[in-house]
């Protein structure tokens, strides 16, 4: 359970890392905005013309009868909506990341230079046409597994009772670990892990992934703080991918908040010779 903890860790120390770096926060809300945009359009249209879809798609029931038309068409345009949003959530952070690539790319770097004992950041080596084809395969094939578990969970959720009390909390849990994979992707991809392999990392630390992931997506679910909270992730899920590989990393923060439990000497100072952050091995 500690790693639940350490986890929700990363999250926020993303967040100070980005409010310390104004610079690196204001081009990382850039993708997020345009996304915004892009999905607000969208779920608008739905909204407008998505009865008309509903009575375009089901002309079977042109015959019926008052009320029995309007409550069967009605109640198919909410789940249509609702089943939308559900589904915004789930791939939004993709297609920020895909939008937003060379800019999460540059955050990540700085970010494992700044944590880094040697000052260094791996480098994937490879153009960057190349990095975005794979970025894009990798995201959807995750796309495509979020929107699976999407689909399976909204039909669960008519289940009476269990859909309105267990099925809520699975969900958010498996937003969690398709949130995180898809932020931790930036830096491991860098490292030319695999998504097969990055998979297997995540599942081997889920209550880690939990951690960093569940509270995230709670928070995705509020207008607009997506596009705010962006920058910050994609700084806490490189930490959290550091941790994933054992990569040693030292304190980023003047005042020591990303390493509360550095060791102490004789005069109280914290020691900064490169002691490996006691997050990194829960």
């Amino acid at each position: 359970m500690r790693d639940l903890g350490v986890g929700f860790r990363y999250l926020v120390q993303g967040q100070r890392w980005v409010a310390r770096h104004g610079k690196q926060y204001g081009f990382g809300l850039l993708p997020g905005l345009i996304t915004l945009v892009l999905y607000a359009a969208a779920l608008i249209a739905l909204a407008v013309y998505g009865e008309d879809f509903i009575a375009w798609a089901t002309p079977f029931a042109d015959d019926w009868s008052s009320p029995w038309l309007g409550l069967f068409r009605g109640f198919l345009t909410a789940v249509l909506v609702a089943l939308a949003l559900l589904l915004a959530v789930l791939t939004f952070t993709a297609v920020t990341l895909l939008v937003g690539q060379p800019f999460y790319e540059s955050l990540s770097e700085k970010v494992d230079r700044d944590v880094s004992p040697d000052g260094t950041a791996p480098e994937s080596g490879l153009p960057l046409w190349r990095e975005l084809l794979i970025s894009a395969r990798d995201s959807l094939r995750i796309v495509f597994r979020a929107v699976v578990w999407g689909v399976l969970l909204f039909a669960l959720g008519f289940v009476p009772f269990v859909g309105q009390t267990v099925i809520p909390v699975i969900g958010f849990f498996v937003t969690g670990f398709f949130l995180t994979e898809e932020l931790t992707a930036v830096a491991l991809q860098r490292r030319s892990v695999q998504l097969r392999d990055r998979l297997t990392l995540l599942r081997s630390r889920k209550t880690l992934v939990w951690g960093f992931g569940a509270p995230l997506g709670l928070a995705f679910l509020v207008p607009f703080v997506a596009v705010f909270l962006m920058p910050g992730a994609v700084a806490g899920a490189t930490l959290l991918a550091r941790d994933l590989l054992g990569e040693e990393t030292e304190s980023g923060d003047d005042d020591g908040d990303m390493d509360d439990a550095d060791d102490e000497d004789g005069t109280g100072r914290r020691n900064r010779d490169g002691d490996q952050d006691t997050a990194a091995t829960p």
